[in-house]
């Protein structure tokens, strides 16, 4: 990792002895001591630095020392500022010097040194003293210290707030919420002096200070935003900069730590709504009076705003100032960054509208026509995606409470963005972020949303390893009584959606002439097959559950099983079908159960290709087969004929071992009547016909060509099942007994052909002797083999008329006696 030379220059530094360590203390001591720092005190503070951090334990400096080194945090160089933070990031200060004694001795406060004390802050007390001190600095003016003295200052606070926001007390958050208002809404008009063009923008060249332009070029006619441009910037335009940057996250936040008057609050809002009442009046007359003027609708209520408490007062400057981003953004900007910061600022602008109507539901009817205007705007443009996300958020908060029509923007949110940009992996992460995020509410109030699970489903199916935990959050609320059966087919389809979003892609960018295309490819152009993959690629539920050509459609993809994407796919697909079924069992009821373990019987043979994938499948179905039939055992009986094809399907011994075991099981286990009263002799016998039936092919006759021997399990169970069913019907005891007697004949005369491991042959032989030797008894083999649920599931210890609960409380008693 390291070359030779830097793992000596670490071996020595590790390697350094005590008395070395103090002469070199020393040295650097007297090295500090000028004014100026020479090249081989610079040198020395970073060999200290390779000391200090190459050790493991951290250190204390000298005091001496230490302050020698604090005192480089206020050097006019940035090189000793940075060189200084790094060496006292990695030391402990000296005994009985707290935080704030240390920064009483910087001046002025810089970004390095403000990193360091936040870093070094040891408690809630010293955070609090901290910020006391970064807001002090606030205060001052710009003339009584340097002009960049305040830019570190809003972004250490907001690492504070976002770590330990209940260090602000209440009148910290009332000097900040007045100073954001005064640098968000009376910054400077005109561009700065400095020869310099570079800013956060560039702009045209100008000799002397001009007034800040427009993206577009045109001169501002109102206050001044982050999308304003000029050659130049004073200090308060950059201080606007950054309190935009941070005002979204401060109104999320600074009610943690407010105790605020609500009655107080609420009069002055009733106040505030009066106010703006007669100050839109005003504002268009007074437009309609001043020929070219360029007045701001939202610049009118700034008389008004200042008869609010701080926090409303911000509420209100930070809404007029994301109305103005929102009309700037409506500017042809002529660069490409331009048109990138214009996105990026209509994305927080509308976050911040929607932060503050959450906070003052008055300013919902204010805000809504902007931004429907502004979705109006945006929405036909696919490119604007990340902005039409704040918006649909917007929508979903207060579109009821405004009473506007939201179909539009869930269509565009749950149709065109999944269904058109699929292979956006940020846009993905941003919607399903916006899914979880507002997942209850899209549940209640948005019929689209369980709608589209076949779009939404293309994010994952197209980007799975990144998106699997996102739909493991979101599977649940999918799963309905009405969408159950279409999103199992769904799930178990993913593998063929991702190959098709492959060829939907390579579709549109290779010609069709091209030679040397893919097999697949062909087909999804092929018009006779296109009606298999537009149902792939739908964009909403209840256009049916399944198609009747999937082996044709699984055929037409062979090629696609080895694709990397389709195989991650798969990879997702069984970590769902868990989640799926471990949801449907609470919402659904006996009829939609049975439905789903006939979906589970055919699609166990209709699965793609991918061995590791339908393996893994059938043992999941396997596992909530079981379970299904264990909760509601009356399914057995309910699908018992297609239970019992299935199980009389020779070739599902060898190609389904997983789950013909368990269907074999189940039908042992369940066919009875004390599970469902209408379980008859006669559906006993007949399931019994069939499973003696399967048993004796498997051992009479040799393995299929190209198949393995059938698993010892899978016989095991066919017994067990016989005997079981046998013992509910004494009828059918003795055929089982001959089948038993005859198989230990058989297996005596040597190897055969159906079992080709001696060990497992013994064990399957043990097994039958066994369950002849129970039948001999039928009353035995009864409770045995099907013992009643009292004797399943004893309760001993629970009923106090039985001598058990008593055994038990005196053994615990001898055993803690001490």
């Amino acid at each position: 990792m390291f070359s030779h030379g830097s793992e000596s220059l670490i071996k020595q530094a590790r390697e350094i002895q005590e008395s070395e360590l103090k002469k070199f203390y020393s040295r650097l001591i007297k090295l500090l001591q000028g004014k100026d720092l020479s090249h081989e005190a610079v040198d020395s503070l970073q060999r200290l630095h390779l000391i200090l951090s190459a050790n493991k334990f951290t250190t204390k400096l000298p005091p001496e020392l230490h302050g020698k080194v604090v005192s480089l945090l206020s050097s006019p160089s940035e090189q000793h500022q940075v060189l200084s933070s790094t060496v006292l990031r990695e030391t402990l200060p000296p005994s009985g010097q707290e935080l704030y004694n240390i920064s009483e001795k910087i001046s002025p406060l810089n970004s390095y040194a403000a990193a360091l004390l936040l870093s070094q802050a040891r408690s809630r007390t010293d955070l609090s003293s901290f910020c006391a001190q970064l807001l002090r600095s606030l205060e001052s003016r710009q003339s009584e210290g340097p002009t960049h003295a305040s830019t570190h200052t809003l972004p250490i606070l907001n690492t504070i707030l976002t770590h330990s926001p209940e260090c602000l007390t209440d009148d910290h958050v009332t000097l900040l919420s007045k100073k954001l208002v005064d640098w968000l809404r009376y910054a400077s008009i005109t561009q700065g002096s400095g020869s310099s063009s570079s800013g956060f923008f560039t702009g045209p060249r100008s000799r002397q200070p001009a007034p800040i332009a427009e993206l577009d070029g045109t001169v501002s006619g109102d206050f001044f935003t982050v999308l304003c441009v000029g050659q130049g910037f004073t200090d308060d335009q950059w201080m606007n900069v950054y309190s935009f940057s941070m005002l979204h996250h401060w109104l999320l936040t600074y009610h943690c730590v407010s105790n605020g008057n609500t009655t107080a609050d609420t009069a002055n809002r009733l106040q505030l709504s009066l106010s703006l009442s007669h100050s839109h009046s005003f504002s268009n007359d007074d437009r309609s009076e001043v020929d070219g003027s360029v007045v701001s609708m939202v610049s009118a209520t700034s008389s008004s705003s200042r008869l609010l408490p701080p926090k409303e007062r911000l509420r209100e400057k930070a809404f007029q100032y994301c109305q103005r981003l929102i009309e700037q953004s409506d500017r042809k900007a002529h660069k490409r960054t331009d048109i990138d910061l214009q996105k990026a600022c209509l994305v927080e602008a509308v976050c911040i509208l929607d932060c503050v109507c959450v906070e003052d539901a008055s300013l919902v009817y204010r805000a809504f026509p902007c931004i429907k205007a502004l979705f109006g705007r945006l929405s036909s443009d696919l490119s604007f995606a990340r902005v039409l996300l704040p918006i649909a958020q917007f929508y979903l908060n207060h579109g009821e409470m405004a009473a506007v029509d939201c179909d539009s923007v869930w269509k565009l949110v749950f149709d065109r963005f999944p269904a058109e940009m699929f292979n956006d992996n940020f846009l993905a992460h941003e919607l399903l972020r916006f899914l979880r995020l507002n997942l209850e509410s899209l549940q209640l109030r948005v019929q689209q949303y369980t709608q589209s699970f076949p779009n939404l489903l293309k994010l994952l199916a197209w980007n799975s390893p990144a998106m699997v935990d996102d739909f493991v959050d979101l599977l649940p609320s999918l799963v309905t009584t009405g969408t159950a059966v279409e999103l199992l087919h769904t799930l178990l389809d993913l593998p063929c959606l991702s190959a098709t979003l492959i060829l939907q892609l390579r579709s549109t960018c290779m010609p069709i002439s091209e030679p040397g295309g893919l097999m697949s490819l062909d087909a999804f152009r092929n018009p006779s097959f296109r009606g298999l993959f537009l149902f792939l690629l739908r964009a909403e539920s209840g256009s049916g559950d399944t198609i009747e050509r999937l082996s044709t459609l699984h055929d037409l993809l062979s090629e696609a099983v080895e694709w990397a994407r389709v195989v991650q796919c798969a990879q997702a697909v069984p970590v769902l079908l868990h989640i799926f079924f471990n949801t449907v069992v609470t919402v659904a009821n006996e009829k939609l159960l049975s439905h789903l373990i006939l979906v589970m019987l055919e699609r166990s043979s209709l699965l793609l290709d991918i061995p590791e994938y339908i393996t893994e499948t059938h043992r999941v179905f396997s596992c909530h087969l079981l379970r299904l039939c264990k909760l509601h055992p009356s399914l057995v009986v309910d699908q018992s004929r297609e239970l019992r094809e299935f199980a009389g399907t020779i070739a599902n011994v060898y190609n389904q071992e997983e789950i013909y075991t368990h269907v074999v099981w189940v039908l042992g286990e369940y066919l009875s009547v004390s599970c469902d009263s209408r379980c008859s002799v006669r559906l006993i016998t007949s399931c019994f016909e069939t499973l003696e039936a399967v048993l004796f092919e498997i051992t009479s006759s040799s393995t299929p060509l190209g198949a393995v021997c059938p698993a010892p399990r899978v016989i095991t169970t066919l017994m067990s099942a016989l005997a079981k069913l046998a013992s509910r019907s004494h009828d059918l005891i003795p055929r089982v007994s001959l089948f038993l007697s005859k198989l230990r004949t058989v297996t005596r005369g040597g190897p055969v052909c159906w079992c080709s491991d001696e060990d497992d042959l013994v064990s399957i032989v043990t097994r039958g002797e066994e369950l002849w030797s129970l039948l001999k008894a039928p009353g035995v083999a009864q409770s045995v083999l099907t013992p009643p649920t009292h004797v399943i599931t004893p309760k001993w210890h629970r009923d106090t008329n039985l001598a058990m609960p008593l055994q038990l409380r005196a053994l615990t008693n001898l055993t803690h006696s001490q």
